[in-house]
């Protein structure tokens, strides 16, 4: 129980009883201290304690991911490097791979967007199988709601020009009929079954890879938007083992059954492991795909696709089953909701299953909620409805929403001071690695709405900025909240656990624009200072 005592810093900790202090004290793995009196605090941390002293950085309670994908991040930084890359260096890339592997070795990537091609349209199989003829090749698109794949890769998958487009998704097509290479949503499926699983090792080689950044970055803790029964085991072990640090908030992954497994398994709700290290008490339900894909389910058709409004998953009866066992048996509802439509019918099947058993502290979650009417919105937030909003998407995706909305939709998209205005909160992150994982863009967004380039000059409808207060808030107290955990985490507080980071610059003060380019100097978890480059 040996202490630490951090002295000589800005403190910002977002508890509104003492919202600055100068110094923090630590006694295992709790805050002990919070103040400006150095000599308090070392009494409280206790004879054997060490003392850091900031040098006036700026230290904010540890930053929380409220949405991402925990192993395809470390998948995504151990496999091949398309992120937003031109289509001619991707086909570059892969060639290469062919080059290096046996014939029917897998080539695997994620991350391209041919939103950013000076062309914007779908690539081709065709393209694929001039530099990979004999390697099956899966290039998941950067929002992860479409794949691009060669001929290898559709023979695989059993996909020919009979396969019918199944529900929920879609297999684009040549105009003679043929697979086109381009498969969205559930029609990825067939795919992802045929890719090969890494075994234990690798996952947890993977998970611990993606935990290396995280902590890099000063994030603390996240929550995994879609986890299997298996890999959440895998994490189980690498917690008893003292190698995962990092605290985990799995949903299980609906699409493939794995709450039901859970279930039948005999498992009710985990929560708050290994000192908090690890909880698996929330369900991912998706309930449509994304508008990069023009997947993401709208009430009006895209303006780039008439007749298109994307794909949903189930019908309202449906929803209502699946949500209202994940709430029997004591779990979160968290709806992968991005359409309108989407965030519509995800709003009034909660609300249904909320008037058929009520109750009074659900904390249902609807993620990313970027299209929403601004009724189903006051229809939201007066249910208690939690909004995990990703600020990072408007950054990527302001200039495509042009192109893919009319008019009308699109003034209801991204709105995030609407959201907070109507009393909500939001919950932020990033759904990495279906885009950056840094939480200073995501927070630098929140506050300019504009993307890493600056632009548009005075930011993307600008009266729907959040305060920099709230954006922070929305990685630290807001997120631990949405997750059940505002007691123990969130706000640099007595009592609370010691999750800390330490930044290179005041993020409350500085230019705006500055803020992206925050560094993290020091991560600390439950008092651990897991990573540290001052």
């Amino acid at each position: 129980m040996s202490g630490t005592v951090f002295i000589n810093g800005n403190i910002y900790t977002l508890d509104p009883a003492r919202p600055h202090a100068s110094a923090v004290a630590v006694k295992g793995d709790s805050i002990v201290y919070v103040g400006d009196a150095p000599g308090d605090a070392a009494r409280a941390a206790g004879p054997d304690a060490r003392t850091i002293d900031l040098g006036g950085e700026t230290l904010i309670p540890g930053l929380i991911e409220s949405h991402m994908h925990f192993l395809h991040e470390g998948q995504m930084l151990s496999e091949m490097d398309i992120y937003w890359k031109s289509k001619e260096e991707i086909i570059e890339l892969v060639a290469q791979e062919a080059a290096r592997r046996e014939p029917g070795e897998w080539i695997i990537g994620r991350g391209w967007n041919h939103e950013t091609w000076d062309v914007r349209v779908w690539p081709s199989k065709d393209e694929l199988d001039r530099v990979a003829p004999l390697n099956p090749v899966a290039l998941s698109r950067a929002d992860h709601h479409s794949m691009w794949v060669n001929s290898a890769a559709l023979r695989l998958a059993g996909i020919g020009p009979d396969t019918p487009d199944p529900h929920g998704g879609e297999i684009l097509r040549t105009d003679s009929g043929e697979p086109s290479g381009i498969l969205v949503d559930t029609g990825m499926f067939a795919v992802w079954n045929a890719l090969p699983v890494p075994d234990d090792a690798e996952t947890r080689r993977l998970y611990l890879l993606a935990q290396d950044e995280l902590f890099a970055f000063g994030i603390t803790s996240l929550v995994n938007a879609s986890q299997t029964v298996r890999n959440h085991d895998i994490l189980d072990a690498a917690c008893a083992d003292g190698d995962l640090k990092i605290r985990v908030y799995d949903m299980l992954a609906t699409h493939a059954d794995q709450d039901q497994a859970w279930l039948e398994a005999g498992r009710g709700p985990e929560f708050g492991k290994y000192g908090g290290r690890l909880s698996a008490r929330a369900v991912k339900i998706v309930l449509d795909g994304s508008l990069g894909s023009r997947s993401a389910w709208m009430m009006q058709e895209y303006a780039d696709r008439p007749g298109h409004r994307g794909n949903e998953r189930f019908s309202d009866e449906e929803l209502f089953a699946i949500v209202m066992r994940a709430r029997e048996n004591g779990f979160q509802p968290c709806l992968h909701a991005i359409g309108d439509a989407a965030v519509r019918q995800a709003v009034r099947v909660l609300d249904d299953v909320l008037r058929a058993r009520p109750l009074t502290d659900h904390r249902f979650r609807i993620e990313h909620f970027q299209t929403v009417d601004p009724a189903d919105l006051r229809r939201a937030i007066a249910l208690g409805i939690v909004p995990a909003m990703q600020a990072i998407h408007l950054a990527s995706d302001w200039k495509m929403a042009q192109v893919r909305l009319h008019p009308a939709t699109l003034a209801t998209a991204y709105i995030w001071r609407d959201v907070l205005d109507a009393g909500g909160i939001i919950a932020g992150g990033s759904d990495a690695p279906m885009d950056l994982v840094n939480p200073y863009y995501g927070i630098y967004a929140s506050v300019t709405r504009k993307d890493l380039n600056g632009e548009p000059s005075g930011g993307w409808v600008p009266e729907q900025r959040m305060t920099r207060e709230e954006a922070l808030k929305s990685y630290t107290l807001w997120a631990a909240y949405a997750e059940f955990a505002e007691t123990r985490r969130g706000s640099i507080e007595v009592g609370k656990l010691a999750d800390l980071t330490l930044l290179d610059r005041d993020i409350m003060r500085c230019p705006e624009d500055d803020i992206k380019d925050t560094k993290a100097l020091m991560t600390v978890v439950g008092g651990e200072v897991v990573f540290d480059r001052r």
